[in-house]
């Protein structure tokens, strides 16, 4: 090796205190030293290297003996991506998002030296709604496992969101408003990122004042150990977006039902706005000259004008630059592809010429799906990212097209002008692991061959005992690999993804719809149902050889896998209830107590796990209330983002986020399907009688508009009472429903 061990890099005390974290006491035999490479450009937007070249700055190298271990890397996130591949390769572990720590090591085992060399300069990490929808009521042990997580995985330049509610209470308590009047127009703390977005403001809110100085606290803390770690994090920056009271003339605009109002970029104050933001920003919590704005995310601008666009990207870096001469644009390309319709290539290219190279990162967003580098000739020669978005709202529906992630990143770095990072991008984490960790793991690895990633993949991340154990969970996966992860050219998104289970009741579809329902509901199964069921038992039978390994990772996979069957089949034994029901003239009785069924079935088994449950997520949010009043504040942000989103008469976002959690399953979504069980009668005899369905249809909305108020009013029901662990629930629900997988049908048409 040719690091030097008596020399401490100044990322030294870091990794150390990492390694500690990961291995408890084993972690006195691992060293770190710097390498001795020419040293990392500080610049951060170099291009990623030519293909076929690995000279993206950032390398590590490793070597065991005796005992010990010594790491040494050009940077300290270099350095964790060191001692994780050591782990991985040596160990025979990973760490993932819900992998036990410490890891189970008692020893380390020799080996030869060992280099990785960075495939491009920058690992890009989170999304602004990732703040809202996985992370709003996060503490400081969350953050420190999520910290650690990103360094282990090659996270170089990751979004930094939190505590910027106090850079935007400082500014404008600057610009002359009182303290009441920011924190109104703030809004509630599990919307703040819609409001950093301009999409919405006032809502939900007040902001509660503890909140401020607990999160500015806490957002100092994220930052300080991101840099510890040589990480460069994105903050959040001035998008036009403003107080009404500081812009009575400003233009309108609306997004999913809410309006605010933003300034013309020739309005000086657009510049004097953004600079303030900035500078406040500067003094709380410092920068590394990255910053994220999206002016225009999901919103068409207010003035049709081409030439428009640019002037409000030339007043925003300006701003930044007045109070940050060294200003970099962070800018995700969503609007390019949300809103194509709008940016045609020639407002994107007249609205990207307006901004220096130099000054502009943009994300490709979507590039797994729907990548605008190809559209855009990577972007006229920006610097860009290609990132992974997979998951929206937050919903937990198991699904993925891992085969094509490879190629796609492969493909882009071989155009001529290649992404200079690889991100991931999604709205909420904690679900799909193998997806994200395979992204990850392309940071720093080429993947060539899909199985025998997925085969690593496994091992590492259960790292069982026995070898026949870890047979069966191979070819489980493999099963996996063969279905619900093999979703080549399905559109995964809510509007065209979305199963009965989590969807709002209507009597829309009786029964003149029927044929579409039937469409969409096969159109949900691309795979063979068998190959799921089979991989399925395949984990239950491990889970109840190997009760730790279930109270791992393999309990979180084997929830996942309960649910891509059972919210198929859900599916399935809807349109059973509606054509029975049709058929018979009125309600199927025995059809709507077997589709009821399944829904406390399910709720019990997603009640074995902490993360799939609703309550777990509401105690999260009532930890930070300081005050009496703050708890109806967080209470009530908890429960409207995951149903009704809004409020609870607009239908724009509602069940957008929503989650197969217990709390839920049984309760809401349950409690909504039955009172469209108890109309169901009204809605055929109107058909028979030739009526329409406006009568029965109006009267279901007001029921489950009802509903949607209790909910955000009292909360979930309780909890299942007595469960069994998730290997006995998930066998109980296997024996109860596998023997249905022959009445789903399949078919090829899924687009």
């Amino acid at each position: 090796m040719t690091g030097n061990d008596e020399s401490t890099p100044p990322w030294g005390d870091t990794l150390r205190g990492l390694a500690r974290r990961v291995l408890g006491p084993v972690a006195d035999a691992v060293h770190f030293a710097p390498l001795d490479f020419p040293p990392l450009d500080s610049a951060p937007l170099d291009p990623a290297p030519a293909a076929g070249h690995n000279n993206a700055g950032r390398h590590y190298e490793y070597e065991a003996r005796g005992g010990d271990v010594t790491v040494a890397a050009t940077d300290g996130v270099s350095a964790a991506v060191g001692l994780h591949h050591y782990l991985r390769e040596r160990c025979g572990h990973s760490v993932g998002w819900d992998t036990p720590l410490p890891l189970p090591v008692r020893s380390l085992p020799d080996s030869p030296p060992s280099r990785g060399d960075a495939r491009v300069r920058h690992g890009y990490y989170l999304n602004f709604c990732t703040f809202s929808y996985t992370m709003p009521y996060w503490d400081w042990a969350d953050w420190e496992r999520e910290i650690d997580w990103m360094a282990l995985h090659g996270i170089t330049m990751p979004l930094a969101l939190t505590g910027h509610e106090s850079v935007l209470h400082t500014a404008y308590t600057r610009l002359g408003m009182d303290d009441e009047s920011i924190r109104g127009f703030l809004g509630g703390p599990g919307y703040l990122p819609f409001q950093f977005m301009g999409c919405l403001d006032t809502f939900a809110g007040p902001l509660p004042p503890s909140w401020l100085d607990s999160h500015r606290e806490l957002g100092a803390r994220i930052l300080e150990r991101e840099r510890a770690f040589g990480m460069t994090p994105v903050l959040p920056a001035f998008t036009g977006h403003v107080p009404p009271q500081l812009a009575p003339q400003g233009s309108s605009r609306i997004w999913q039902g809410f309006e605010t109002r933003v300034l013309d970029p020739s309005d000086s104050r657009y510049q004097q706005i953004c600079t303030e933001i900035a500078r406040a920003q500067l003094e709380l919590f410092g920068s590394d000259h990255l910053y994220a704005a999206d002016p225009f995310i999901e919103m068409i601008p207010v003035d049709a004008d081409p030439a428009f666009p640019g002037a409000v990207a030339r007043a925003t870096l300006a701003g930044l630059r007045a109070a940050d001469p060294e200003a970099v644009w962070v800018m995700q390309a969503w609007p390019f592809s949300y809103q194509r319709h709008f940016w045609t290539d020639e407002r994107i290219r007249a609205f990207l010429d307006a901004i220096p190279h130099e000054r502009m990162l943009i994300a490709d967003l979507w590039a797994e799906y729907d990548p605008q580098w190809r559209r855009l000739e990577q972007f006229s020669g920006k610097p860009w990212l290609w990132c992974a978005l997979l998951n929206f709202g937050g919903r937990t529906d198991p699904v993925a097209d891992l085969p094509n992630v490879p190629q796609s990143i492969d493909a882009a770095l071989e155009a001529p002008n290649p992404p200079s990072g690889i991100g991931l991008s999604m709205e909420a984490t904690r679900n799909n692991p193998a997806f994200f960790e395979l992204v990850a793991d392309q940071i720093w690895n080429r993947v060539t061959d899909i199985g025998t990633w997925m085969d690593t993949f496994v091992d590492q991340r259960y790292s069982t005992r026995r070898d026949d154990d870890a047979t069966t969970l191979r070819a489980a996966w493999r099963g996996l690999l063969d279905s619900i992860y093999a979703a080549s050219g399905v559109r995964i998104f809510p509007a065209q993804f979305s199963g009965v289970v989590t969807a709002k009741p209507s009597y829309a579809r009786i029964p003149d719809g029927l044929d579409q329902l039937r469409a969409d509901i096969a159109g949900a199964l691309w795979y063979s149902p068998g190959t799921l069921v089979t991989a399925w038992e395949q984990m239950i039978d491990v889970a109840e050889r190997d009760r730790a390994l279930a109270a791992g990772p393999l309990g979180h996979d084997l929830i996942e896998v309960g649910i891509a069957y059972l919210a198929r089949l859900a599916d399935r034994f809807f349109l059973d209830v509606v054509e029975q029901s049709v058929r018979l003239g009125t309600r199927s009785d025995e059809h709507v107590a077997r589709f009821m069924r399944l829904f406390d079935d399910l709720d019990r088994l997603l009640a074995t796990r902490d993360e799939f449950t609703y309550q777990h997520w509401e105690a999260k949010a009532l930890s930070w209330a300081s005050e009496p009043g703050d708890r109806d504040v967080l209470a009530d942000n908890a429960r409207r983002i995951i149903t009704v989103w809004g409020t609870t008469t607009s239908p724009l976002l509602d069940d957008y986020s929503g989650r197969f959690w217990s709390g839920l399953v049984g309760g809401y979504y349950r409690d909504r399907w039955q009172l469209w069980a108890h109309g169901l009668d009204r809605a055929l005899a109107s058909d028979e009688l030739g009526h329409d369905h406006d009568s029965s249809e109006h009267d279901l909305n007001r029921r489950l508009q009802e509903r949607a108020e209790a909910f955000l009013r009292d909360g979930p029901h309780p909890p299942p009472e007595d469960l069994g662990d998730v290997a006995t629930e998930s066998r109980r629900v296997y024996t109860t429903y596998a023997s249905h997988a022959g009445s789903l049908s399949r078919t090829p048409d899924h687009n």
